[in-house]
């Protein structure tokens, strides 16, 4: 679980994983654009086009944030965080439309085997890639423990990926060293498989946050127990949670003495978002009092 942070803090952290993320992209992107040019392998072309789609969704994730981080106005009273659902998504569909192309590519590679030129130079550009995605990768993880990000925490696992696909690569091009033509587009296969899975793991987990998907079970457990260890609290009910990007959205019901004045009613209130808030800085949390004597008469 993420540790409590400061929003601003928190902002910062995110939007500079994205831009080392975009960086990262960007110059592998180069480095793997001249290694084809030279080496004229499938599974570089296919590693190449991954750096392509890493490049076009770290820059979306980037303007994402910007515009999720973005406070709420007249028109959008409840923020902007659903900007990060809609750039997953337009990655998810460009994702896929790359790896289809790619299954094409390698389909009429296998049809007709082409030998590998200087493969030596395809090698030394997946160690370095391989070397730069590593570091990356430790960088957001951080970000993550810190910051809980969704948004850092599905481009970490999409480099994630793109590690074991840079190892594939690796081996279709020493593979291909060796004579065996045949393993270049036969990896390049198995990459584009490894990208359809991603495309839609990301578009999945988009979807839902564009649905209003509840927070995980355990993080709704967590809310409950929390605001039920307040003082005056008797019991909590009706708990609804969703995701809005960075923003948790917490809704529930408290149950208080009947007998108690209103002003205490809101002290006990408002200990209890005080508290959901320190867990979760930068959450929105809505409160509805409820007297607890009225609760168990209609619960029997």
């Amino acid at each position: 679980m993420s540790l409590p942070l400061d929003p601003d803090r928190r902002a910062a952290l995110v939007r500079t994983a994205a831009r080392a993320s975009v960086a990262t992209a960007a110059a592998l992107l180069l480095l793997k654009l001249g290694a084809w040019a030279l080496t004229g392998s499938v599974s570089l072309l296919a590693s190449l086009a991954d750096s392509l789609m890493d490049a076009a969704a770290s820059l979306l994730t980037l303007l994402a944030l910007r515009w999720a981080s973005a406070p709420p106005d007249a028109e959008h009273r409840f923020g902007h965080g659903k900007a990060e659902s809609l750039a997953g998504l337009g990655q998810a569909a460009f994702i896929s439309g790359s790896a289809l192309f790619l299954a094409l590519t390698a389909v009429e590679r296998l049809r007709a085997p082409a030998p590998v030129e200087q493969p030596g130079v395809g090698v030394a550009v997946m160690v370095a890639s391989m070397a730069a995605t590593g570091a990356l990768v430790l960088f957001q993880r951080r970000v993550v423990r810190l910051t809980g990000s969704a948004a850092v925490e599905g481009d970490a696992l999409h480099y994630v990926t793109d590690l074991l696909s840079n190892l594939a690569t690796l081996a279709a091009l020493l593979l291909a060293g060796a004579g065996l033509a045949w393993a270049d587009p036969l990896i390049a296969l198995l990459l584009v498989a490894f990208i359809a899975r991603s495309a839609w793991q990301l578009g999945r987990r988009a979807v839902d946050d564009l649905l209003d998907h509840a927070a995980p079970e355990v993080v709704q457990a967590e809310v409950a127990a929390l605001a039920a260890a307040q003082e005056g609290v008797l019991g909590v009910h009706d708990l609804r949670t969703r995701q809005s990007g960075p923003t948790l959205f917490i809704q529930l019901h408290v149950e208080l003495d009947d007998a108690q004045d209103l002003r205490t009613a809101h002290a006990r209130t408002e200990a209890v978002e005080e508290a959901l808030r320190a867990r979760w800085p930068g959450a929105e949390v809505f409160i509805h009092q409820d007297p607890v004597g009225v609760v168990r008469r209609g619960a029997s």
